[in-house]
């Protein structure tokens, strides 16, 4: 990895070489490893180093982008060419606000030098434990533990330059019996805070209580859910609504509810990339600092984030939410994306919430979710790794997987409990990482088995 120096200096060769033309500088870099196991032994170890250039170079409001993985002085020559000849082809954006202009940006601690060089065999010591209480169930257990170190840096022409260094780690592992399945994942940016003993042996007590799982008819139960559950709540919530984007389009379940109480009042969603309980990035992809931004307050709709573009059109102010360059296809036309989601926690415990319950389902996670329509986040999917129903206060027996149709918003209007435990969920896509707890809904909608 580059040094803080070394990534400045390379910025200023690339922005010096757009002489008088104004540019913007992106710099991510990543030195990843993960151990990867199945049927109860590591089959892969990989480690990948990479250091990519993302320049976006303008000829008065027509953008130009190129990017490269080269750092030589002819590749530097070949970027700005092609980013130049680029934006010489393109329209004229007439949202584009101009480059962001240097600002004071709060620093934040979350490199940890341990989790950076963590070996090989360390990651091999903690899978064996996992693999080894799952083969002596007679259960098969499989899964990746992923550690690693990253830098991004952003300049412009305007004398911006920011740069921030983190690491993190993330542990998650599916053990499968013959008719069941139990799921458990957790991450942080130091891997000692991690315990995937301890997560090896929450997912194989799932795939145990999920043996001999009866059918039952569809419909509307009380649910309580795992954060595992949650987090899909928040992430679909946030792809589909919570940017300025998606406000602006009228295709944003916050469109009709900004300003309204449309959840239950134990509900407080924030976004936070200075956190350390989360993975934080105290920037955005523009230089703009972040800061926590209330999405919902006791249930009541606050309002989405934004980037410059969004803030400029809706009369607001950039919340610090531009999204990096190297985006997945469909995720380049979301806009503006909350990337370090909270939940705040309640007073109850799993064990309180079931308790409570007369009737419904203990569910564990959400799967292959998809949305059905925008303006109330109806999403359709299915559950996996763990379902039982709940009778009379008391786990009665493990049930078949359903799949349901539901609004997420009139979820979380249904929100009766808030588990007191929050556990940190790195997502692949979407949100950097969400912090959520459990939660007990006093309504969720069932509308088949699945085979």
């Amino acid at each position: 990895m580059l040094t803080q120096t070394d990534i400045s200096n390379l910025t200023h060769q690339i922005l010096r070489r757009c002489a008088n033309d104004l540019a913007e500088v992106i710099v991510i870099a990543e030195d990843k490893a993960l151990t990867r196991f199945a049927n109860n032994a590591i089959h892969q170890n990989v480690a990948e180093s990479n250091l990519s250039l993302y320049l976006r170079l303008y000829l008065g409001k027509r953008p130009g982008q190129a990017s490269t993985n080269r750092t030589d002085p002819a590749a530097l020559d070949e970027l700005v060419a092609l980013a130049r000849t680029n934006a010489g082809s393109s329209p004229e954006n007439p949202d584009h606000p101009g480059l962001a202009e240097p600002v004071a940006i709060r620093p934040v601690a979350c490199f940890d030098q341990d989790t950076a060089v963590y070996a090989p065999g360390e990651r091999a010591d903690r899978v064996g434990d996992v693999c080894r209480l799952a083969q002596e169930k007679g259960l098969n257990a499989s899964g990746a533990f992923a550690t690693g170190q990253n830098q991004v840096a952003v300049a412009n022409s305007r004398g911006l330059f920011a740069f921030h260094a983190w690491t993190e780690a993330d542990f998650q592992t599916v053990v499968m019996a013959e008719d069941a399945s139990g799921r458990a994942q957790a991450s942080a940016w130091r891997a000692t805070d991690l315990n995937p003993e301890a997560l090896g042996r929450e997912a194989i007590a799932k795939a145990e209580a999920g043996r001999n799982p009866r059918a039952i008819e569809p419909g509307e139960y009380t649910v309580v859910v795992d954060p595992y559950v949650t987090e899909d709540l928040l992430h679909m919530l946030n792809l589909n609504g919570m940017g300025g984007q998606a406000v602006l389009d009228g295709r944003s379940w916050m469109n009709t509810r900004l300003g309204v109480q449309a959840m239950s009042p134990s509900v407080n969603i924030w976004d936070d990339g200075l956190d350390v309980r989360g993975l934080p990035l105290p920037f955005d992809f523009e230089g703009v600092p972040k800061r926590r931004v209330d999405i919902v307050s006791a249930g009541v709709i606050k309002g989405p984030v934004y980037d410059r573009v969004t803030a400029v059109k809706a009369g607001e102010a950039s919340t610090g939410h531009a999204l990096p360059p190297n985006l997945p296809a469909y995720m380049r036309g979301v806009g503006p994306t909350a990337l370090n989601l909270f939940m705040a926690p309640g007073s109850a415990s799993l064990e309180e919430m079931i308790a409570s319950t007369q009737r419904g389902l203990y569910i564990t996670r959400f799967w292959y979710t998809r949305l059905v329509h925008p303006s109330d986040c109806v999403v359709t999917g299915m559950t996996r790794d763990g379902v039982s129903l709940i009778e009379g206060g008391e786990i009665a027996y493990p049930v078949k997987n359903l799949r349901f149709t539901q609004s997420y918003v009139e979820a979380l209007a249904g929100v009766e409990m808030v588990g007191r435990e929050t556990r940190l969920l790195k997502t692949e896509y979407g949100s950097r990482a969400l912090c959520v707890p459990g939660l007990k809904l006093g309504s969720f909608n069932f509308t088949g088995v699945t085979v």
